[in-house]
């Protein structure tokens, strides 16, 4: 067997540090902590490690997440800020204090994108991917590209001159656009004018190519064919510029009709304040003015790119003609069991529950689990929760069939999907079409619960098929998320499912769960009585301890149970992804709580927790957990989530002995915090083997998805007690 390094590796000696361990600085501030996430992400596209073009990817992903968090995060503080609120947040920052933080390490954070672009760009051209500028280009590429500018990019342009006449024209959130100078050729009369470059256009233009592969920017194109676009005008000065606006939604509490309010608030989005600018380092200074004058812009938000704006679109060049700068082809597998049936699922789930390991075990089995629904004749009603889908969604495709085929079937559509309430709109019309019964859960909470639930006429009774799930019901987004897909036919949880369905639909307050917890009644409860039931175990000296895998953690009363637990003597490992306000290994505090980040080939999003419960872990008596949700005050009481308790002996085992003792064990991808929030790279020296979670799950089926071979060869990276 192999041992989890991390979870036998001795805890560090505490941490003291100067700080009030009663007042608000025992937690690390929320917004910074995520800064530091993205930071880690950055420095994935530094890993020599990592295939040029995937560290590309990570790149445009951090540039990517840091748009978004301005847009809803630094958008939402600016608004406080502006109020003259100064409340606090949990680590004592007011509003304006986390401002100017965030600002100072945002800022630090771009000028480190643009140099790693500038060596990756390098390195890219080394393996004959170029990224040209006008002077690069030959006269066979402006041949071409003339006609490519008629063509695809000429009928889309809409040149706008800016006078009296012409007010500055509305940029959409993330509008790019070009400002210009320009002069009458033989004339004195000077011209400003913006051109707007289209969205609907790839950001970087194929050149033909003999050899290897050659983009232009678009910028570049337009700024290329400026005398087509503005006839008898040269150009004596330009720049670029991006604008991202405030992108929260609020809704109306009393809206009549949801819907129809969430149609109107998403039109409001595209018109939010700007809370950012960000302009070419080398803009005119009268552009400049003009620019913010016309966006009502402060100094404090516009952020001078000295390279490219728009770093994020750098995904466009992740091409799949170059598989061989790319992470190996890796396709995920089908479980054994489930071909043992011949693919039926419900004559697998029988058998015994069965816990899928996404992306590793495929997707598509949930996909196959509501298609079969939709087309036997002994299914009756069907029930499914959907946060976050796909345009074009098999799970939407499936349920809409069996409506059609006269099924019951009941969507509970989370219109509040932040940036997918659009497609939700679509999705929910799309069912009302088909007969379906669409609910849009609470005005106030959000519906983040994974759950659908099948019921099939056996004989003489109904038997409930559930499943439930840490991640969305997104096909896209599953062949990159690592998250649990539990399909069980046991009777406690179809009833809990189907209480949670009524609470939802129908508002009707579950009166007693058996084998579930949910948010925001009873789960937040759960998770504090379990934590404190750990630390009664250590404080009786029986071995305490808690594992716990989730995104997020800044829930107040929750850090300061893990804490509590930690000076009692209860041994707790924390595997965080992104955000985390506890402060691990602190003298006096939480001396025997580690935490670490896993940042790698796939996004880690799986919610976990098991408790010792009076044994070492792992062991069967453990109480072991499955979750939709982080450990925030969000998820706790402002959303609709679920916390399954796991019975299974072999999904247990799976969950503890597997899942979580391979991320506890990985080396290769893992950072570890400190009691500043700091966190650093497990050293893994150049040829020396660095356990890697990601490659032992591709290389190795779950136990519980195991068909006749058994899974009693499956390596298990811890054994399991008694």
């Amino acid at each position: 067997m192999m041992k989890a390094n991390f979870l036998e590796a001795p805890i560090p000696a505490p941490t003291a540090l100067d700080i009030d361990l009663a007042s608000p600085a025992r937690f690390v501030n929320r917004e910074l902590s995520w800064l530091r996430f993205n930071w880690r992400v950055l420095e994935e596209a530094e890993n020599n490690r990592v295939p040029l073009l995937e560290r590309l990817r990570f790149l445009s992903i951090s540039a990517t997440n840091l748009d978004e968090f301005y847009t809803v995060r630094v958008a939402g503080l600016r608004e406080l800020a502006l109020a003259g609120n100064v409340t606090p947040s949990i680590d004592g920052l007011t509003p304006t204090e986390q401002l100017v933080e965030i600002n100072a390490n945002a800022r630090a954070l771009m000028e480190r994108q643009q140099a790693v672009f500038t060596g990756l760009r390098s390195e890219m051209a080394d393996a004959n991917i170029q990224l040209l500028t006008q002077d690069k280009l030959t006269d066979d590429d402006k041949g071409f590209l003339d006609g490519f500018f008629l063509d695809q990019v000429f009928p889309v342009l809409s040149p706008l001159a800016i006078d009296p006449a012409h007010p500055f024209p509305f940029l959409p959130n993330e509008g790019f656009a070009l400002a210009l100078q320009l002069s009458k050729i033989g004339g004195k009369r000077a011209l400003r004018a913006l051109l707007p470059v289209p969205a609907q256009i790839n950001r970087f233009i194929a050149l033909p190519s003999d050899d290897g592969h050659r983009f232009l920017p678009l910028e570049e194109l337009l700024l290329l064919h400026v005398g087509r676009l503005f006839p008898g005008y040269a150009v004596k000065g330009h720049c670029a510029f991006k604008v991202l606006r405030d992108s929260d939604l609020e809704v109306e509490d009393e809206a009549e009709d949801l819907v129809r309010e969430f149609e109107v608030a998403l039109k409001r989005r595209r018109r939010g304040e700007v809370v950012r600018l960000k302009i070419s380092q080398d803009a005119p200074a009268s552009l400049r003015s003009m620019i913010m004058d016309e966006l009502h812009v402060t100094e404090d938000a516009v952020v001078e790119v000295d390279g490219l704006i728009g770093i994020a679109d750098l995904g466009e060049l992740v091409l799949d003609a170059r598989a061989d700068l790319m992470w190996p082809t890796f396709s995920p597998r089908v479980p054994e069991r489930v071909q043992d049936f011949e693919g039926d699922m419900f004559a697998a789930i029988r058998q015994k529950d069965m816990l899928l390991h996404h992306p590793y075990e495929t997707f598509d089995m949930v996909v196959r689990f509501l298609a079969q629904a939709a087309r036997d004749p002994n299914v009756v009603a069907i029930k499914q929760t959907l946060y976050r889908t796909s345009k074009r969604s098999p799970i939407v495709e499936a349920l809409c069939e069996a409506a059609e085929d006269g099924k019951s079937v009941t969507a509970l559509v989370e219109l509040k999907a932040r940036f997918d309430e659009a497609a939700n709109i679509r999705q929910s019309r799309r069912l009302e079409r088909a007969g379906a019964h669409v609910v849009y859960g609470f005005l106030n909470y959000k519906t983040h619960a994974k759950i659908s639930t099948v019921v099939r006429r056996e004989g003489d009774k109904l038997v409930t098929y559930t499943h439930f799930g840490t991640g969305n019901y997104h096909p896209i987004t599953a062949r990159v998320y690592t998250d649990l897909s539990l399909f069980t036919c046991d009777a406690k949880l179809g009833r809990d499912a189907t209480k949670v369905f009524n609470y939802l639909s129908g508002y009707a307050q579950p009166d007693s769960l058996e084998n579930l917890a949910i948010a925001p009644l009873d789960m937040k409860d759960t998770l504090l009585s379990r934590i404190a039931a750990e630390a009664e175990n250590a404080q009786a000296g029986k071995p305490a301890f808690i594992w716990a895998k989730m995104n997020s953690l800044v829930e107040a009363d929750v850090i300061d149970a893990l804490y509590a637990a930690s000076q009692a003597g209860v041994k707790i490992d924390l595997i965080v992804r992104g955000i985390c306000g506890l402060r691990p290994g602190v003298a006096g505090l939480s001396e025997n709580i580690r935490v670490k980040s896993i940042v790698g080939r796939f996004l880690e999003h799986s919610r976990i927790v098991c408790f010792a419960n009076g044994k070492p872990l792992p062991s069967k008596k453990a109480k072991v957990y499955i979750s939709s949700a982080d450990w925030m005050s969000r998820n706790l009481h402002r959303r609709v989530e679920t916390l399954i308790a796991i019975s299974n002996p072999t999904v247990k085992a799976q969950i503890v002995s597997q899942v979580m003792a391979a991320n506890m064990a990985d080396v290769a991808q893992s950072w570890v915090m400190d009691a500043d929030g700091v966190f650093t790279r497990e050293p893994v020296p150049d040829g020396v083997f660095g356990f890697n979670c990601h490659r032992f799950f591709m290389e190795n089926p779950s136990l519980s998805g195991r068909g006749t071979a058994g899974a009693s060869d499956v390596p298990q990276l811890t054994h399991t007690e008694d």
